[in-house]
């Protein structure tokens, strides 16, 4: 809604103008009247809407037509977005029509002025009042305020006498969030949660009842088992601003984030959530609590996944799908396309991490800040610490960690992934919609964390360094091709070497017998050189579930960096915890027996 409303008087000489303006701020009839009032402004907290007002006058005595047209123009680059005046392809300025001095013109003047009003439709109103007798002062200038903050024209057509596409889509929309299970009507409990959420309060029970009457008088269908149909929550719109409550409409549609334009205003979707370099933003229990629900809310046949058609109808509340033919690629799916809950809330996981602007608005279109207890999607999400300070304490407390996978052409990056989603070799179908991440959960000592996998792309890994953005790195390598290891060994020297980023080398294709090695380390020997864990063999061949012991192992070392290289050699860890051990206890000796010498000297 715009924040404040600028209302200027223009007309003939003679009409009033001046006149009205000095008769509603001195509530008095003024005795001399000058050419031109100055402009006045009425403070918000005197108005109806709250919203600060500001009146100017016109006059052809003492206003040229240049001044006129630059006031004009304030209005329209400041409030309307109209170009050259071209109002035919844009909102036009709402108009009110004045008809002043009705004290001298007993008969009124309106059957002349409908006739006008039919013809522009961003005629408002009209009011006839009389500075003199000060008779509809106030309201003149209400309807002026209200005109502008809560306009006709882009709600209805007043020719096809019915509700503009954009507001019946607006709505369309705001009904389907309200409907919380799904049996396209509004119970009485849904529409009284609905009245409390637009207004404050409940309706009495009276109240829905001739709410009811009225819309299955006039609606074939419009109420259903005693509950309000889409047509009759229509319906009702239209009829609020055919009697001239448009306001209603507005509040229902800027509860639910819409803008004058009737489109989501970025306000609503992009709450401010600043995301500092080296942070991350994950789902809190608030987030996770709301996308559970919407969940239950659509898996309509209780079976514990959304279906094809399910998930359709999940989207109908957003402009276009938010996720791709990937999505299946990405996390685990079961009986073909169908997502479970878990892997539902995978997918909300990843967008948020990847982009959590793009969260926040998805987050709005399924109206989190109306159906939640916060007024913004930004309290459904926390942003965690530096990923440096993680380091420095040796643990992370994030939920979500990001790995990695990067290797040579044709050593199974992409198969690796989907053996995190639990699909075998054998279970992998050729697709023309890969995707470059796969997210699942593992356990790290006892604790469920979020495992992002990405797929680095081979070309261009050797002369890029990595940004540090991630928690883990795996360097994957054929066990059957021994050039493909020396590949991952430039790799680590050029993108992991001097980070603080724990690496683990994987040996692909175990099933596989392995190739002769060229001249040089061998793989586990490179690793011991670089105080790197042994590498790890892995093969998702077969029609049996990978094991996860990998995935793991990747997370554990996101989680615990510090103990990567502690728990590389442990038979010299616990040599020096022995020799440590003993040196205590042979300190401890000499000790007790100097303090016995002492004693005895004594």
């Amino acid at each position: 809604m715009k924040r404040d409303v600028r209302i200027l008087l223009l007309g003939e000489a003679q009409v009033g103008k001046t006149s009205l303006i000095l008769s509603l701020v001195g509530e008095e009839f003024p005795e001399e009247v000058p050419p031109r009032a100055e402009e006045i402004t009425i403070p918000a907290d005197v108005t109806p809407e709250k919203v600060p007002t500001h009146i100017v006058d016109y006059s052809e005595a003492e206003q040229t037509d240049e001044e006129l047209q630059d006031e004009i123009r304030k209005i329209r680059t400041k409030w309307i977005p109209m170009v050259n005046g071209r109002t035919e392809r844009g909102p036009r300025i709402p108009i009110i029509l004045v008809g002043n001095k009705s004290d001298l013109w007993p008969g009124g003047s309106m059957e002349a002025v409908l006739p006008i009003m039919s013809q522009f439709p961003e005629i408002e109103t009209c009011v006839e009042c009389s500075a003199k007798n000060l008779r509809n002062i106030s309201e003149l200038f209400y309807y002026a305020q209200k005109a502008v903050l809560h306009p006709t024209a882009p709600l209805y057509d007043p020719e096809a006498k019915e509700l503009r596409p954009a507001c019946a889509q607006a709505l369309t929309r705001i009904f389907r969030l309200s409907d919380q299970d799904l049996d396209q009507a509004l119970s009485d409990e849904e529409l009284n949660a609905f009245q409390k959420s637009c207004f404050g309060h409940p309706l009495a029970p009276q109240a829905l009842e001739d709410v009811k009457m009225v819309v299955s008088k006039n609606v074939a269908g419009g109420v259903r088992d005693d509950r309000l149909t889409l047509d009759g929550f229509l319906f009702l719109n239209t009829i609020f601003i055919q009697r001239g409550r448009h306001e209603t409409t507005w509040a229902i549609l800027r509860r639910f984030g819409y803008g004058d334009s009737l489109e989501l205003t970025d306000d609503y979707l992009y709450p401010s959530l600043p995301v500092p370099p080296g942070c991350t933003a994950e789902l809190n229990h608030f987030g996770y609590q709301f996308l559970q629900r919407v969940f239950e809310k659509h898996d309509q046949d209780h079976d514990g996944a959304l279906s094809p058609l399910e998930l359709q109808s999940l989207f109908s509340v957003f402009p276009a799908a938010p996720w791709g033919p990937e999505l299946p690629r990405t996390v685990c799916t079961v009986a073909g396309d169908w997502l479970p809950l878990h892997s539902f809330l995978c997918q909300w996981t990843l967008v948020t991490y990847l982009d959590v602007r793009r969260c926040l608005g998805h987050l709005g279109y399924l109206g989190y800040p109306v159906l939640s207890e916060h007024d913004s999607q930004a309290h459904a999400i926390t942003v965690t610490r530096e990923r440096r300070l993680d380091q420095e304490k040796g643990q992370t407390q994030r939920r979500v960690l990001l790995g990695e996978v990067a290797g040579a052409h044709g050593v199974g990056k992409s198969a690796f992934l989907q053996a995190f989603l639990g699909r075998s070799l054998g279970l992998q179908e050729p697709t023309t919609e890969p995707s470059v991440y796969a997210i699942n959960t593992v356990h790290v000592s006892g604790q469920e964390k979020y495992l992002i996998l990405r797929e680095v792309d081979a070309d261009g890994l050797l002369d890029v360094a990595s940004d540090a953005a991630c928690d883990v790195a795996c360097l994957l390598f054929d066990s059957s091709n021994p050039a493909s290891f020396a590949f991952c060994a430039r790799v680590y020297k050029q993108r992991y070497l001097d980070g603080q980023t724990p690496c683990l080398f994987v040996s692909s294709k175990a099933d596989l017998p392995p190739g002769t090695l060229p001249p040089g380390p061998s793989p586990a020997e490179f690793c011991r050189r670089h105080r790197l864990p042994a590498p790890a063999p892995f093969s998702c061949a077969g029609s049996a579930a990978p094991s996860t012991a990998i995935f793991s192992q990747l997370a554990t070392m996101a989680t615990f960096p510090h103990l990567v290289h502690a728990e590389l050699h442990t038979t010299s860890f616990w040599l020096r915890v022995t020799l440590g051990v003993a040196g205590a206890a042979l300190a401890a000796v000499l000790s007790f027996s100097l303090y016995k010498a002492l004693v005895r000297s004594r």
